[in-house]
């Protein structure tokens, strides 16, 4: 194969160059070599910074591949183009990174924290916390706690401490709030993409006709869509750089709210898939109750054994993929089903 460069014009681009780059970047932002580090000191990387390295680490991950098999929102779409929780990540991703780049923040930490941000969501999209709530205390099981959960034990990463935080925290309603302005710059990106894209899943599966969102949503962020994702991100940028702070001007904020209150009254909580989300949860918690009887059962290569039995049962659950998880129930629930 003919090469496609001559000598002498490719240049040496390392971890230091690297960290020397971080230095132009904004007052605020997290320098990777400023890290509070890892649980477990490691010599640094000849190429990546300590960020890169945990983006890598997390896309190498099992957890991470099994994103690719669970729900976002709709169960068992009919079509290929519905959002999954992969594609929900990768477009997390890309709006945290479009923050980061605009503020002069670090991207690395951002892309790290929003790839690894969903991985601890059990299968058939946000029923984990409802369907396991039973088995533990008030508010003890959260899909962000189970995803630190992962990298810190069940496949353990050794990350950043940053980016540890940003995935405990990427959830809004997780006290107290991350650390870093990248950790806000994932926040608010969670919240863009699943707004924009549950909108193009709704209207696709018929759940919506695309003139019925709140008509102070449409006349502020266009039609649903890439017009909503440009320009919430555009509102988080501007009053970002006016402020100092990773943030959206009061107005587009009350109006994000206010849709996004809109998709939970008619798509999320709305009648059919609140009928689906109970047979879902029948499903995650009939698989809890057998595997603590039958502990064990649970596969020595997602289990730790120091753990409390109802831990490591919700671990292997919520782990499930969605058709792992249906698999495993028809195997033990209905075995005529297997002949």
């Amino acid at each position: 194969m003919q090469e496609l460069t001559t000598p002498g014009t490719l240049v040496r681009h390392d971890r230091l160059a690297r960290e020397a780059d971080e230095e132009r970047l904004s007052p605020s932002a997290t320098r990777s070599a400023q890290s509070r580090g890892r649980e477990r000191p490691e010599g640094p990387d000849e190429f990546r910074t300590a960020f890169e390295r945990d983006r890598d680490r997390i896309i190498h991950s099992k957890a991470f591949r099994r994103l690719k098999h669970k729900t976002q929102v709709f169960l068992n779409p009919e079509g290929d183009h519905f959002v999954t929780r992969l594609t929900h990540t990768m477009q997390v991703t890309q709006v945290g990174r479009a923050l980061a780049k605009a503020l002069s923040l670090n991207e690395s930490l951002a892309e790290a924290i929003a790839l690894g941000h969903d991985v601890g969501h059990s299968p058939f999209g946000h029923t984990g916390e409802e369907a396991l709530s039973p088995y533990f205390a008030p508010d003890e099981w959260h899909h962000a706690a189970q995803s630190v959960r992962i990298f810190e034990v069940l496949e353990d990463q050794n990350l950043t401490w940053e980016v540890r935080d940003g995935i405990r925290a990427h959830s809004w309603k997780i006290h107290p709030p991350p650390s870093t302005p990248e950790a806000y710059c994932v926040r608010f990106a969670d919240r863009i993409a699943y707004l924009a894209h549950d909108a193009l899943d709704a209207v696709r599966a018929g759940v919506l006709a695309p003139h019925a969102f709140p008509a102070a949503a449409l006349e502020r962020f266009g039609a649903p869509g890439r017009d909503w994702v440009a320009t919430m991100i555009n509102a988080v940028i501007d009053e970002s750089l006016r402020t100092g702070a990773v943030r959206m001007d009061d107005a587009t904020l009350a109006t994000m709210n206010g849709l996004r209150d809109f998709m939970f009254e008619h798509v999320y909580q709305s009648a059919e898939q609140l009928r689906q989300q109970r047979r879902a949860i029948a499903v995650i918690r009939d698989l809890m109750d057998w595997h603590l009887e039958h502990p064990d059962e649970i596969p020595d290569t997602y289990r730790q054994t120091d753990a409390p039995a109802v831990v490591q049962a919700a671990d292997y659950i919520a782990g499930m993929s969605d058709r792992y998880a249906l698999a495993t129930y028809d195997r033990l629930f209905r075995p005529m089903l297997n002949l």
